[in-house]
């Protein structure tokens, strides 16, 4: 296990443990990544790192630990062991629009800026995706290059027979798109990658090199 992944293990522990308390002992001694990256969950992750390696980035080579917590609802226990009252390690982050709250106010309370609106939280290296990362890279590539994707990965005909069933008839084929990714463990994942990928010359979606530029 390398030093950042035993970060990570060690600050998932750290997270939970009663009251959020308990940090110190696991830290004592170790290396301290230069930053750290809190995204919802693994795709977030996985299309992050997919997109520096575009750029011929390694951002763990980097000290730069791009941290999936789980869920956004978890952002409060992070900010607060790494941010000023903890670790007081730099930090970045990635949300969905709808879960803005669960980082402004804990990243109010680390900053003591009150009323912290996107363009303040972006400042701050928190940035949002419209929907989700899913959205954001659909719109991105557009639904035919989606399509092309999901071709080449083997996955087109079961997105043929998923539009057939009845909840899927008539929705539009963005948004149709959009659920098919999260319809097993581990497709999003896999094309966050895969969608991330096929960018190369496409613009890339704001929120995502947004929160490159700034690790």
């Amino acid at each position: 296990m390398g030093a950042l992944e035993r970060f990570r293990t060690g600050v998932a522990v750290a997270a939970h443990a009663v009251g959020g308390a308990g940090a110190a002992p696991w830290w004592e001694g170790a290396a301290t990544p230069r930053r750290v990256v809190l995204v919802e969950g693994a795709s977030d992750r996985a299309a992050l790192e997919t997109l520096a390696g575009r750029h011929g980035r390694d951002l763990e080579a980097e000290g730069v630990c791009v941290l999936s917590m789980g869920g956004a609802t978890e952002a409060a226990r992070y900010i607060r062991l790494l941010g000023p009252e903890g670790l007081d390690v730099a930090l970045a982050g990635l949300f969905d629009e709808a879960e803005e709250r669960f980082f402004r106010r804990p990243m109010e309370q680390a900053t003591g800026r009150a009323g912290l609106d996107p363009g303040a939280l972006a400042g701050l290296g928190f940035f949002a995706c419209r929907a989700d990362l899913e959205d954001e890279l659909i719109r991105s590539l557009g639904v035919e290059g989606v399509q092309a994707v999901l071709a080449a990965e083997g996955d087109l005909r079961s997105f043929r027979i998923f539009q057939r069933q009845p909840a899927q008839r008539g929705r539009p084929l963005h948004l149709q798109l959009r659920r098919f990714l999260g319809t097993i463990s581990g497709r999003k994942e896999r094309y966050a990658r895969s969608l991330t990928a096929a960018l190369e010359g496409r613009r890339v979606p704001l929120p995502l090199r947004g929160l490159l530029d700034r690790c």
